[in-house]
């Protein structure tokens, strides 16, 4: 069932509405304002429903939305370096919004709109058209996301056509704090990567080409460890990071969704398995959290980011691309699934 609220008017006077969809007790909530996953309700072992998502209670808190909780990333998730895409030759300079690269999408990202919505049964579809130039991309690209919560498992499918040859590469940014958004650090939490690979970066943390082992590194979260066990350790990629904010590459035996990660609150005893058919995954500890959420004020590292994509500036890095290219063109369909999965 997904029920269907008012949720707030945006600076502009638009009207933002807010769908729960649920599943027995648990529920996911999502706005149309930027595809945002607001809020996900479920049991801990003591039976307590908790909201493992960071978030705001508002729109103004969402329009200015600072890390961009819980929102769809596009049309590029993560950077590109020096804002440049080249497409058949054609060189497109991107906007350069944070530090001489484009990220996210640019200035005004998939992050920031009004999606168009539809609903059937149990699954909600929300969809929006980039058109051929915005943020300087070439090509009409349309954008479905559809959601579904069942078996307390939320699924977000990803799909994209163009009408020109262009560069996309959605993700999905919620901020998980598995003993409850109001809880404080996750960095004892217990995760677990299923990756033997993380890109490196250069200082303003563009995916320059190469990779690097996890093993013998603060990187290696092959069994479970606790998100702040190596965090402060004495690492180059840390350092650049200020923490965790890094691109792993999943390891794939084959097609289809695969488990890639796994965490854990020892607190709540809730536990989050995660799945997707793309190819590598941005953990991010969240190291610049410092706003006001939707029950508390959120600190440093007050929730974690596992953002499925392609390798990041991979459209500039063709050693990157082997592993996945982000180039979609005429007649192709982008089609990705990432699920996550809640338990106790």
């Amino acid at each position: 069932m997904i029920e269907k609220r008012w949720f707030g008017t945006t600076a502009d006077g638009r009207q933002v509405f807010a769908f729960t969809l649920h599943d027995g007790e648990s529920s996911v909530t999502v706005l149309n304002l930027g595809g945002i996953v607001q809020s996900i309700v479920v049991p801990d072992r003591e039976g307590r429903l908790t909201d493992v998502a960071l978030g705001y209670s508002d729109v103004a808190g969402y329009e200015s939305n600072r890390g961009r909780l819980g929102a769809v990333i596009g049309r590029f998730a993560n950077r590109i370096g020096d804002a440049r895409l080249v497409v058949d030759g054609k060189e497109y300079a991107l906007a350069c919004d944070d530090r001489g690269y484009h990220t996210h999408g640019g200035r005004v990202g998939f992050d920031k709109k009004l999606w168009s919505y539809g609903v059937c049964g149990d699954t909600l579809a929300l969809s929006l058209i980039s058109p051929d130039g915005e943020e300087n991309y070439p090509g009409r690209l349309k954008v479905t996301v559809v959601y579904t919560f069942r078996n307390r498992t939320l699924r977000l499918r990803y799909r994209a056509v163009t009408d020109r040859k262009t560069a996309v590469n959605l993700t999905n940014h919620t901020y998980f704090n598995l003993s409850g958004e109001a809880s404080g650090s996750v960095l004892g939490q217990l995760l677990t990567l299923r990756a033997e690979e993380f890109v490196p970066t250069d200082d303003c943390m563009i995916a320059r080409g190469g990779f690097r082992s996890v093993a013998g590194t603060p990187f290696d979260f092959r069994t479970p460890k606790a998100i702040g066990a190596d965090i402060f350790a004495e690492d180059e990629d840390l350092r650049r990071g200020g923490g965790y904010d890094h691109c792993f590459v999943i390891n794939k035996d084959g097609g289809g969704l695969v488990k890639f990660a796994e965490a854990e609150s020892r607190e709540t005893g809730i536990r989050m398995a995660c799945y997707t058919d793309m190819p590598a995954v941005q953990f991010y500890s969240g190291n610049g959290l410092g706003q006001n959420g939707k029950s508390c004020r959120y600190g440093p590292r007050a929730g974690f980011c596992l953002e499925t994509e392609m390798i990041p500036n991979n459209v500039n890095v063709p050693e990157y691309r082997e592993r996945g290219s982000s180039y979609l063109d005429v007649g192709e369909r982008y089609d990705f699934t990432t699920a996550y999965e809640f338990g106790n």
